[in-house]
């Protein structure tokens, strides 16, 4: 998806590379017939690993109801329309169309990778959720932060501060070998590190169970995070 965009470079007004972005869509996408020689990807809404009420009482079920099959749904029914858009207008030689939906494309595949990995970071008790990292990640964690609980603090108020909509990550740097946080506006993705932590700070993600009150949305997360699933994105991020 993105980098079939970034190829052409002098069309793009983003200069952020979309190697983990392609890389994490590729996997929840199909290959369908597309104009002339070229291929499109479509993208489906992913199905969860849970009941919608199973992260009660930290995130209702009317709140996974709505943000998996209503917002999550939103963005992939947009991306595919974008990028069916995109694909006329550049069988047309359209370039100035091509431009103008890149930002369609960001936004919506953004959401999309954004909440595939949410998803999946997430685990009722009964499978693991909230358990808590071990071995080389909890090491990794505690070498950087000096304790789980300290990563959490700073985690928690880092992500708190997002002005408006975005989204709070534990990444992995690839070249420094270490854990980081970092904050992206709206559905903006991670892509100056391996996502392996995603919380989702949009109003949509709380507001029914917190009103305003995103810091204690966010104290409770952690007891339906699963670790297990972190902890997999970690090793497969150091090879």
């Amino acid at each position: 998806l993105w980098r079939d965009l970034t190829a052409r470079e002098h069309l793009l007004p983003y200069r952020t590379s979309p190697a983990m972005l392609a890389r994490a869509t590729r996997r929840y996408s199909s290959k369908i017939p597309a104009m002339g020689s070229r291929s499109m990807s479509t993208y489906s809404l992913p199905d969860l690993k849970y009941d919608y009420s199973a992260l009660e009482p930290t995130v209702s079920a009317k709140i996974m109801e709505l943000h998996h099959s209503k917002h999550h749904n939103t963005y992939v029914t947009n991306l595919n329309a974008a990028l069916e858009a995109y694909a006329s207008a550049e069988a047309k030689g359209d370039v100035a169309k091509m431009i103008a939906l890149q930002g369609a494309i960001k936004f919506n595949g953004g959401g999309h990778v954004n909440h595939s990995i949410f998803w999946e970071n997430l685990a009722p008790a009964s499978a693991g959720g909230g358990e808590g990292p071990s071995g080389d990640l909890l090491a990794a964690i505690e070498a950087k932060w000096g304790s789980f609980d300290n990563f959490v603090k700073v985690f928690n108020a880092k992500t708190a501060a997002i002005q408006g909509s975005g989204w709070g990550w534990l990444g992995y740097n690839t070249e420094s070998k270490g854990l980081e946080i970092a904050c992206m506006g709206n559905q903006d993705p991670l892509t100056t590190l391996t996502p392996l932590l995603g919380v989702d700070v949009w109003e949509h993600a709380y507001y029914l169970d917190y009103l305003n009150a995103r810091p204690k949305y966010l104290e409770n997360i952690w007891k339906v995070v699963n670790w297990g699933d972190v902890s997999g994105r970690y090793e497969s991020a150091k090879k």
